[in-house]
């Protein structure tokens, strides 16, 4: 999947005046990319587009124009995006009850190590992620995975994990958004 490059993001005043129009096309590239598996899990898969918005984000909120700085914004949000054959994405772990958040955030920790892509003929995958996003005592309710998929486009993500066991399958269209991410 192709990087974000410095050539891509432009510097944050002229991506103010830009931002309504590209606020709305991201949106509907995350869109096609936002799976939900049950009540509580969201998978927003990312591509180049998704991950220049952020850098674009960033830029913009913090008021970013130092070069380095902007190459730093740049190299972390290219992590979310894989390498290739992968498809990287966020896990959101959606609780709206701050009392039950806290609760099931300590209970489930092994939660992130059963997330899974199921590819076509039924092999699953799971995902992978840096264990640095889990503290001693619970799971942050963000966390920044990648599933290696060898290229093949998914058909279901879910978690197979016996304390929260879900899968969603795939939409045409989620699986064409996530198709030609692995294109490109």
């Amino acid at each position: 999947m192709r990087k974000v490059q410095r050539q891509d993001i432009v510097d944050y005043v002229t991506y103010e005046e830009r931002r309504p129009a590209l606020r709305e096309r991201v949106m509907a590239v995350k869109s096609a990319r936002r799976v939900h598996a049950g009540d509580e899990l969201t998978f927003l898969f990312e591509n180049h587009e998704t991950v220049a918005y952020q850098v674009q984000e960033m830029m913009r909120a913090e008021r970013i124009v130092r070069e380095a700085d902007i190459q730093h914004e740049i190299d972390t949000y290219n992590e979310l995006i894989g390498g290739d054959g992968e498809l990287g994405f966020t896990l959101l772990i959606e609780i709206p009850d701050p009392v039950e958040r806290k609760d099931k955030l300590a209970r489930w920790k092994p939660l992130v190590d059963h997330v899974f892509a199921e590819l076509p003929g039924g092999r699953r995958v799971h995902a992978r992620y840096d264990r640095r996003q889990i503290a001693d005592d619970k799971l942050s309710s963000v966390h920044y995975m990648v599933f290696d998929t060898g290229g093949e486009t998914p058909v279901a993500v879910g978690c197979d994990w016996e304390g929260h066991p879900v899968e969603a399958r795939l939409t045409d269209a989620q699986r064409a958004a996530l198709e030609a991410d692995l294109g490109s």
